[in-house]
This record gives structure tokens, C-alpha cells and sequence, in this order.
């Protein structure tokens, strides 16, 4: 069973310390959702797992199953399980989404899929999200509008299938239509039992469709409160100012 274990994490970005002592543990088979005040860290969060150079982890640790993943290179990490959707997600320009993927596979199974199967599983995954199959010949992400991005987004994960999905903001810029085909394909991702996901969201609507097991708080980077599914509810109704305003 996969298990992200962070501990102690600080983090600073250009000298200033965004993360402030960061403890979580995501097992496969939960749901963690990660929420707060825009500011507060989230992503910052989502980009040192992935191990984005901009981000100093100046203490504290990150493992993957007891392996210490912030002693990897990029690509080692997501070879190792490791699988980051990024809120902006970056265009590609003469990469088609065929080419990406296939390449992808590749380097997290450790062969090439035969070309037939691969074009198969890739035809199926892009009409269950609803995606044009003429997407597969197009520069990766070059002139796809928001939810396009997102569902490419979703696109990969279920074709890697990696241990650990950490997805920030997922659900930004998403009309109600592509946020339900979203989260559509991160619950067949997760319905296996047998990956852990790390859902970072600032408002409440994709936890609609995806039911987080765990949801936390952040703010002034680090987890202030934790709950059930519950305490996405109360900060529906509440907002964020009972963490923020104690200075917690």
C-alpha cells in the first residue's frame, strides 16, 4: 500500500519561508483535501513534492513509500509514483499528446507499450473525458482552453496511473459541465482502493463529486485544523476567517 509521508516541511521561496512545519501522511485508498485562503500555501506545497526548483525545502522530509523523495530528481519522482496536475498547466508547442503520453508510459512502465494497445487505451481514456479525438495529434496544450488543459491534465493520470496523485486546483476555471467529467475521472482513478490522492482546492464545489475521506486546513503555511468530510461543509458556510483571524 503507498504511503506519502511529509513531516516537519518548511519551505521558502525566494528566501522568504512559505511552508512553516508541514506534517501530513496520504495513504492509497484515501482522499485528503487540502483547503485555504489563497496565499496560504497550498500550492507551494504541491510544487516542493514535485520538487520544482523555484521551492527550498530548507527542513523536514518527504517519502514514498520509506524512499526519500526529496533526494530525487524531478523525473525520479514521478517514476517513483509520484504525479503532480498543475493549476496552470504549460503548453508544449510541437509535442503532440500522442507523442507526450506515449513517451510518459514509457518512462513510468519501464517499456513502450505496443502501439496498438497504447493507441486503444488512449482512444478509451480520452472518450470517457470527453475529448476530441483529434486532441491526440495537437501540440500539448498549445491553444486548448481552460477545461481542455484540465482534462489533459486528468488525461495523464489515468494513463500513468502513479501512486500518489497531488492535484492542485484542478477545478479552477472549470464550468460545471468539464468540472463533473473531472472529477469523473479522478473517481476512476481512486475507485481501485489502491492509490492515495492529495486534493488542494479553494473552494468546496469539486468535493461535490469527489468525496474527500480528510480535509485540512491550511493557513500561514501549515495544517491548522483537520477533519471529515464535515469541516468542508462548515467552510462552506463559514469561510476561512476563524483560522486566519486567530493567527494560528
Amino acid at each position: 500500500m503507498a504511503t506519502l509521508e511529509i513531516r516537519d516541511l518548511h519551505v521558502t521561496v525566494a528566501d522568504k519561508e512559505i511552508l512553516k512545519g508541514v506534517n501530513l501522511t496520504v495513504k492509497a485508498g484515501e482522499t485528503h483535501a487540502i483547503m485555504g485562503p489563497n496565499g496560504s500555501g497550498k500550492s507551494t506545497l504541491a510544487y516542493a513534492i514535485a520538487g520544482h526548483p523555484k521551492y527550498t525545502v530548507t527542513s523536514g522530509s518527504v517519502t514514498l513509500d520509506g524512499e526519500d523523495v526529496l533526494a530525487m530528481e524531478v523525473d525520479e519522482r514521478a517514476r517513483a509514483g509520484l504525479f503532480l496536475a498543475m493549476q496552470y498547466p504549460v503548453e508544449v508547442p510541437g509535442v503532440s499528446v500522442s507523442n507526450f503520453m506515449r513517451t510518459a508510459v514509457t518512462a513510468v512502465r519501464g517499456e513502450a507499450p505496443k502501439l496498438r494497445l497504447f493507441s486503444k487505451e488512449l482512444k478509451e481514456r480520452m472518450a470517457e473525458l470527453q475529448m476530441d479525438p483529434a486532441f491526440a495529434q495537437r501540440s500539448v496544450n498549445e491553444g486548448f482552453s481552460g477545461g481542455e488543459k484540465k482534462r489533459h491534465e486528468i488525461l495523464q493520470l489515468e494513463m500513468l496511473q502513479p501512486k500518489i496523485a497531488v492535484l492542485d486546483e484542478t477545478d479552477s476555471g472549470l464550468d460545471v459541465d468539464a468540472l463533473k467529467v473531472v472529477s469523473e475521472g479522478v473517481n476512476r482513478f481512486s475507485a481501485a482502493g489502491e492509490t492515495g490522492v492529495l486534493l488542494i482546492t479553494h473552494y468546496t464545489r469539486i468535493l461535490r463529486y469527489v468525496k474527500p475521506d480528510f480535509v485540512h486546513v491550511f493557513a500561514d503555511g501549515h495544517i491548522v485544523a483537520a477533519g471529515g468530510p464535515e469541516l468542508a461543509d462548515e467552510l462552506e458556510a463559514e469561510g476561512y476567517e476563524k483560522y486566519t483571524k486567530a493567527g494560528v
